[in-house]
């Protein structure tokens, strides 16, 4: 899915740059195909705290000269499907949040 490539870099750069600004623990990425066309963009990591960027109702937009806050906005903009989700089993899955997007059958071009 080459066509893809640069939103999906978009969306992993942002889901990856929010994990390691605003969490302490560790995060992963995982890339995995969501149905024929479309590609699902997932980082785990361990604080179960969904930021407001992925909340149902979404924060109001940053300041113009606010250097934070425009990543998951941005995500939420460029990605055709995003959600949030809470893992609370402490075994397997180690607890903590898993933010995600999918691209492909719509998604913004490059």
């Amino acid at each position: 899915m080459p066509e893809l490539t640069p939103t999906a870099e978009l969306l992993a750069a942002e889901l990856l740059a929010n994990s390691h600004c605003h969490t302490k623990g560790p995060y992963a990425l995982r890339l995995r195909p969501a149905e024929p066309g479309r590609l699902r963009v997932a980082v785990w990591d361990t604080d179960p705290h969904v930021p407001p960027g992925f909340a149902p109702v979404p924060a109001p937009p940053p300041p113009p000269d606010a250097e934070h806050g425009r990543g998951l906005p941005l995500v939420r903009a460029c990605a055709d499907a995003w959600g949030a989700s809470v893992l609370r089993e402490v075994g397997a899955s180690k607890g903590g949040k898993l933010l995600w997007a999918e691209c492909g059958g719509g998604a913004a071009p490059w």
